[in-house]
């Protein structure tokens, strides 16, 4: 299974998700690999912590040898590292990745991830965290994934800008991946005692968008377990968050 988590707007939790669910499923035996295409690297130093800085081949030398024609390119296996959590991998991403991006756009390159997971081998579960924008990387994911996971902060501007994402979608669905699947949108930072959150929720679920019925609080307990590069399962397998995270992993493997 592979699952894209998108959102064009930035802050709403992408990297943070993508890392606990694929932290939850690797608690659980699964062998999981994190595919991070954000150049700011956010899931790759929420899961490896300080030794990002000396990894030598990240996803930027992958495509850059995407760009050069090699022979006998190395395959994605090449660029994964193993995190300091059993079963659980991440393909690192790098600053460079911004610099390789209108290259790569120019030279139509969209379809190259997904031939690279094609042949991709002992992984049970793949989350793809994207950069806030619909770029060449996101395409990129979106056109590679069996899935995408939307996270929704509970605000005006995030509902805005879920209409224009789940039209950036269709757009993927209809013009090169015919397979893809909204799972579903993710309502993160959720306040159940104020009054905003659940209205717009629920003038969500009237318009026919699939909301999941497994939210994730706000928690100052996730701001900790970025600053010891350690996700929620590891950290405090018992806090609210943790079991939330379970229930939203639960809930997509049903």
């Amino acid at each position: 299974m592979r699952r894209v988590v998108f959102n064009q707007k930035g802050g709403v939790g992408k990297s943070t998700i993508a890392c606990n669910l694929a932290a939850v499923g690797a608690a659980r035996g699964r062998k999981t690999l994190v595919l991070d295409l954000d150049s700011q690297a956010n899931a790759s130093r929420y899961l490896l912590g300080k030794s990002l800085a000396e990894q030598k081949k990240t996803l930027a030398e992958f495509f850059d040898d995407i760009l050069g024609y090699r022979l006998f390119p190395e395959a994605i296996e090449a660029f994964v590292v193993p995190t300091p959590f059993a079963n659980l991998a991440v393909a690192p991403a790098s600053s460079r990745l911004d610099e390789l991006h209108g290259k790569l756009e120019s030279r139509y390159k969209m379809y190259k991830l997904r031939e690279s997971l094609d042949k991709l081998q002992g992984y049970d579960d793949i989350f793809i965290d994207t950069p806030p924008a619909l770029n060449f990387f996101t395409r990129s994911a979106l056109i590679a994934a069996d899935t995408c996971l939307i996270p929704f902060d509970c605000d005006d501007f995030s509902r805005q800008a879920l209409y224009a994402l789940l039209d950036s979608v269709r757009e993927i669905q209809g013009d090169h991946n015919r397979n893809l699947r909204v799972e579903g949108i993710v309502v993160n930072h959720y306040q159940a005692r104020a009054n905003l959150p659940g209205q717009l929720v629920e003038e969500l679920r009237a318009e026919g968008l699939p909301i999941l019925d497994a939210f994730l609080s706000a928690s100052i307990r996730i701001r900790e377990s970025h600053h010891q590069a350690t996700p929620m399962v590891y950290l405090d397998e018992k806090h609210k968050l943790s079991r939330e995270f379970t229930a939203l992993y639960d809930l997509l493997r049903s």
